[in-house]
């Protein structure tokens, strides 16, 4: 017998050796394996409790692994809370409201469109005609959700909260001033009052600024006329420019109560 066949048949021996070996590791591992299987099923089976606590922190640990992916949709209430809605789903008229204020002031439609679309359903409700409402918007605020004026007037229609603080109870309190719904709705309210105190639009302008018991307003009724026919003429599709504020042919959009007197106007405008 050669060298070379002797190395030859060596490496053959070693081989069959490994392979041997390896096969008996295997299957006494798979042996094993199976024993602690079964072991675990009948100590499950035996003890319900601890499969209990074993499939809770297996649900504990897969949670843990997909944290990552979750995370993305935590919060998928979001936009149900955002104040916005898309213009193309407004009614004609309220659409060319919309797009004219996000023009005209530099915001968004989507969120013009939401508070039109309340704007018109709450003057329904109030009986007060919803251009007026954004026009007192448009000249209090801006579109302003979180403007304060230094006497305190807050929000959209810039309301006098310490005043009117009972009629955001139903709100949740008086941080629902800066909630733009919310404020949009108390300050119709407001301004049905005060119409209805001075029995016209523009008497109930003077009462909503504060200025019921003066012989001037600074200008602030005209302006908020001026804004309302404007917002009229969107509505009707008429050039703007034709269109002139005439205080003395605008009628009470609600039926007039008491006249208003000292106290009831400081009731509803001055800060107590």
């Amino acid at each position: 017998m050669t060298a070379t066949t002797r190395i030859t048949k060596g490496i053959r021996t070693v081989a069959n050796d490994i392979a041997q070996g390896f096969f008996e590791i295997t299957h006494n591992g798979f042996a094993l394996l199976g024993l602690a299987v079964m072991f675990a099923i009948i100590t499950l089976v035996a003890h319900p409790e601890i499969r209990t606590e074993s499939e809770v922190r297996l649900m504990g640990w897969l949670q843990d692994r997909h944290a990552p992916t979750a995370s993305v949709n935590l919060e998928p209430e979001a936009i149900e809370r955002a104040t916005a809605t898309n213009p193309q789903e407004l009614p004609k008229q309220q659409a060319a409201v919309a797009f004219w204020l996000s023009k005209k002031y530099g915001v968004a439609p989507e969120p013009l469109s939401a508070l039109v679309a309340e704007a018109f359903e709450t003057g329904r409700r109030a009986k007060v005609d919803p251009t007026l409402i954004l026009a007192v918007m448009a000249v209090e605020s801006g579109f302003n959700p979180f403007a304060q004026s230094h006497v305190g007037a807050q929000g959209l229609m810039q309301v006098m909260t310490k005043v009117h603080s009972e009629k955001y109870e139903g709100y949740g309190g008086k941080l629902a001033a800066f909630d733009p719904v919310s404020n949009l709705r108390v300050g119709a309210k407001v301004l049905k009052e005060c119409i209805a105190r001075a029995g016209s639009v523009e008497g109930g302008l003077k009462l909503y600024v504060g200025a019921g018991n003066m012989e001037s307003d600074g200008g602030y009724t005209a302006k908020v006329l001026a804004e309302y026919a404007r917002l009229q003429s969107v509505v009707s599709g008429k050039p703007i420019q034709s269109i002139q504020p005439n205080p003395a042919v605008i009628t009470p959009v609600v039926e007039p109560s008491a006249p208003p007197t000292v106290e009831n106007v400081a009731a509803l405008t001055q800060p107590s």
